[in-house]
């Protein structure tokens, strides 16, 4: 599930650990990946079924980067990835500057 999300956090050097949850009153299985280059900090969250074939159906993707108070909300991958490789980077950047900062204090 997610192939290509993995491998884009891969080529850009970012750890990732995978969870798996199954909630006992939703009909939706959960899966949980935080994501990170240093510290684990981002929360990537699938929820998702299956179809009468017995293939897996996403749902809902919700994406919380560090410290972010309401979730990004998409329905398929391909949403998912246009927004991490335009927003990803900035973010990273933006986190470096306030660490630097904090230093020079």
């Amino acid at each position: 599930m997610l192939d290509r999300t993995k491998r884009f956090l891969r080529d850009n050097g970012y750890y990732y650990k995978k969870t798996y949850i199954r909630p006992l009153l939703a009909p939706d299985n959960v899966y949980v990946f935080r994501f990170g280059k240093k510290r684990l900090d981002n929360r990537l969250i699938i929820r998702y079924g299956h179809k009468w074939t017995g293939r897996q159906k996403i749902n809902e993707i919700d994406l919380r980067l560090h410290k972010q108070k309401h979730p990004r909300i998409f329905k398929d991958e391909n949403s998912l990835l246009l927004y991490l490789e335009s927003h990803l980077h900035e973010h990273e950047e933006k986190l470096e500057q306030l660490r630097q900062q904090k230093k020079s204090k």
